[in-house]
């Protein structure tokens, strides 16, 4: 048997091989140890992992595989491995959030997601880099596994590698500016950001708590909607909690779009957008149309308004979060890092305030908006993965714009507005670059969208080709 045979199951979507280890087609042993060696072979080239949880992840899988053996069946998580953001507490183990200002912290509890996916019985292989503290759309220590020379995205930079190079079958993310979807979207993967107060962030650094979202990264819309059923839930250690019914995410996943009412907007989603992203999103949203999908053509309202809400609202909340750490431990924070929360400090409250009143209005608009829609459909970003080394993004008109504002720009409203909100790879560009669309939908309608994704997802041909290696 070839490397490649032995490595086969690693190939599979996270659905996929839960089907494997039902059939007793590999046991969680072996599929644990043959991500495992995925991992370590692959870490010197992207350096995904802050630290691999080997021992914790075998005895998870030795469990999982005696549970299995004696009729127990936890779901399609059980016996899978998974891996989180370094944001994310496991009990005995640092949580550095990739930043040197946390090398002395130590986890006495497990976050609500990580106690969740245990319950689960996913095997958690290790905890991912993030751009330090979530604060950024870099992710600079890891590369892209379609090309090395290029960013991962971020913050998440490090689940959406590893998910994408094959290392697990979902990683967990956090999303305050798109830090889910943006790295979804450069590697390839699935994104999934929920509902605010959809699921739990007790036990995660915090970036911007009125703005940060936990979520999985995936390789197939279906592996997505499994995770959230694992994740979904009401916690009162969680002050932004939502106490709303959890549904079956994969009830309505294959019912396709025929009859739903689907925006495609007619301003800011496609300004200012690279020529090969728009016709990838473009030819995504035509194929929804002949699967039935009603277009209508909207107006995002108050869009000049959103990135500076954006703004507005993280820089200062995460000063707050940060203020005791970088009066003592200032040097130890990354020089980018470092600026954005000395400037954030600096924010009088009397703008953030304003921030706060201006959201309520528009997300107040995209009520109306939505009053006529079951979902809206955009690009995720503007687009492909640019260079590690890459400031800024040169668009057709001559502009240049920060790398930093070009990830966020069409990311941030589904934050801001608090609403659920998918990335799906739909195409690559010229030099073998991923693309990808959004789909925003309604407060807790992440069946719908995740319904409007699959559809799509279903009729491409594209979600089994792999980064090459």
């Amino acid at each position: 048997m070839t490397s490649t045979d032995i490595a086969a199951p690693l190939t599979l979507s996270l659905r996929g091989v839960a089907a494997a280890l039902r059939k007793r087609e590999i046991s969680p042993v072996e599929l644990t140890r043959l991500a495992l060696a995925r991992i370590e072979a692959d870490e010197p080239r992207l350096n995904a992992y802050v630290r691999l949880t080997a021992d914790h992840a075998l005895a998870a899988a030795h469990q999982a595989e005696r549970e299995m053996a004696a009729g127990m069946d936890r779901g399609e998580l059980h016996g899978v491995p998974v891996a989180v953001k370094d944001l994310y507490d496991m009990t005995g183990l640092p949580t550095t959030c990739s930043s040197r200002v946390r090398h002395d912290h130590l986890a006495s509890v497990n976050s609500a997601c990580v106690d969740r996916l245990s319950q689960a019985g996913a095997v958690i292989v290790g905890k991912t880099h993030t751009h330090e503290f979530a604060y950024g759309i870099v992710t600079p220590t890891t590369g892209n596994p379609w090309n090395i020379a290029h960013i991962p995205g971020g913050s998440s930079g490090g689940s959406g590698a590893t998910v994408a190079a094959r290392g697990c079958f979902m990683g967990m993310g956090t999303d305050t500016g798109g830090s889910i979807r943006i790295p979804a979207a450069l590697c390839g993967t699935v994104g999934l950001k929920p509902t605010y107060g959809r699921v739990s962030r007790f036990g995660i650094a915090s970036l911007s708590w009125s703005l940060d979202h936990a979520g999985p990264l995936t390789r197939t819309v279906g592996d997505a909607a499994v995770t959230l059923g694992a994740l979904a839930g009401h916690d009162p250690r969680d002050p932004g909690s939502a106490d709303v019914p959890v549904g079956d995410y994969l009830a309505e996943l294959e019912l396709g779009v025929k009859g739903l009412r689907i925006g495609v907007p007619r301003n800011y989603f496609f300004d200012n957008v690279d020529p090969e992203v728009a016709r990838d999103v473009r030819a995504a949203i035509d194929r929804l149309a002949r699967e039935g999908a009603v277009l209508v053509d909207v107006d995002i309202p108050m869009a000049g308004q959103i990135m500076p809400v954006e703004f507005g609202l993280c820089m200062p909340e995460a000063s707050a979060y940060h203020h005791k750490a970088l009066r003592e431990r200032r040097d130890l924070y990354q020089e980018d890092v470092r600026a954005m929360l000395e400037t954030g400090a600096m924010i009088p409250a009397v703008d953030y305030i304003a921030a706060l009143r201006v959201r309520n209005e528009m997300q107040a608009a995209w009520r109306t908006m939505f009053d006529a829609l079951d979902a809206l459909i955009g690009p995720s970003v503007p687009c492909g993965a640019t260079r590690r080394d890459q400031l800024t993004v040169r668009w057709p008109d001559g502009s240049d714009e920060p790398v930093s504002s070009v990830f966020v720009r069409l990311s941030a409203p589904a934050n801001v507005m608090g609403l659920p909100s998918v990335a799906v790879p739909c195409g690559f560009t010229g030099s073998g670059l991923p693309t990808s669309f959004q789909v925003i939908g309604r407060p807790f309608q992440e069946a719908r969208i995740l319904r409007i994704a699959r559809a799509y997802e279903r009729t491409a041909d594209g979600s089994t080709r792999q980064p090459p290696r």
